[in-house]
């Protein structure tokens, strides 16, 4: 595994990182989670990322007892705060002090810990005053709940605005948690410019496309049973926009170039996300532990421009580039 600075921070993180979402108090088997949570930790994956949302906190429970017992100074724990939690209560969603307060006490019971290493605003709040947010953020590092704190999903504009307030709080503002892969490039034109100036760096999730990059969903067939695509509950909504024949016709024309770099089409989605020196870590996700292993390898990969090239020319046409698509509720 290798190592990356996050932001322009003092932190170290797992160029792969282990995330929870769906899978963990929802479709995986907590006995299977916690295999997949050692089989990271077997890795050399020490950067583990959740939300209070996912499984309406069941996921971050999962994610404390699988890490029990673990050196905490070895770990990096992330988790999340925004969406509706608990029985969706007036004060139970958003950015409002009360709610990221309240949020944080039960993330910190729920993954057995004292403090987290970095808290993200999970989306942008547009009802609530940015100072509001950042200044409740600014209190529980000094608290010392939080060591650091990131946003996901926010815009070059909302970046630049918290990152001006978190100067001005002296708050280690460190990180953005976009979606972010070979089809799916929205932040590359302001988002990341943007976060380059301001000493922060990109988290990046769904590097291989809900699946779609590993090439197992093919032009004109049905999805396969059992796949996220087929589960309503669990991400099939996201994958949806990638099963389009031209999409999947081009993932398959990648096969030979992942032979040509000695790469499973997984790892070199996953190795293609960390080629963009902004990015300090992808997040894996996982049902099974050799999937674990497997898209772990991706870690300290390098593609020459030759094929980072080639990639480019195959998916000619199908890569997303709208800025506007990071979207804010």
């Amino acid at each position: 595994m290798e190592f990356r600075r996050l932001g322009r921070s003092g932190l170290n993180i797992s160029e792969i990182s282990y995330g929870n979402w769906i899978t963990h108090g929802s479709q995986v088997e907590e006995d299977q989670a916690t295999a997949c949570v050692h089989a990271a930790l077997d890795a050399g994956i020490t950067t583990f990322d959740t939300a209070d949302v996912y499984a309406n906190t069941k996921a971050e429970s999962v994610l404390g007892r699988a890490l029990a017992g673990q050196r905490r100074e070895s770990l990096e724990i992330f988790t999340k705060v925004f969406w509706p939690t608990g029985p969706g209560g007036p004060n139970d969603k958003g950015l409002g002090r009360k709610h990221i307060m309240e949020s944080i006490n039960g993330s910190l019971k729920r993954l057995q810990t004292d403090y987290v290493d970095l808290y993200q605003a999970h989306r942008f709040d547009k009802s609530v005053p940015l100072e509001e947010t950042m200044l409740a953020f600014a209190d529980l590092v000094r608290q010392g709940k939080v060591l650091y704190i990131g946003v996901s999903e926010w815009n070059s504009d909302q970046i630049a605005r918290g990152a001006a307030l978190a100067r001005e709080l002296n708050v280690p503002f460190i990180s953005n948690q976009p979606q972010y892969s070979m089809l799916w490039r929205v932040i590359e034109s302001q988002v990341v410019p943007t976060s380059e100036r301001e000493g922060i760096s990109q988290i990046v999730w769904s590097p291989i496309a809900q699946g779609v990059l590993t090439g197992k969903y093919l032009p004109g067939q049905p999805v396969p049973e059992g796949s996220r695509a087929t589960d309503e509950n669990g991400g099939a909504k996201f994958i949806q926009r990638f099963l389009r024949d031209d999409v999947l016709e081009k993932v398959q024309r990648l096969k030979p170039l992942a032979d040509e770099a000695g790469l499973s089409l997984a790892q070199l989605a996953v190795a293609w996300t960390l080629q963009n020196p902004n990015v300090a870590s992808a997040i894996i996700g996982a049902s099974r532990p050799e999937q674990v292993h497997e898209n772990a390898k991706a870690a300290g990969v390098t593609l020459d421009a030759d094929l980072m090239k080639k990639i480019d020319d195959v998916l000619e046409g199908v890569v997303e580039t709208d800025p506007r698509l990071t979207v804010t509720p």
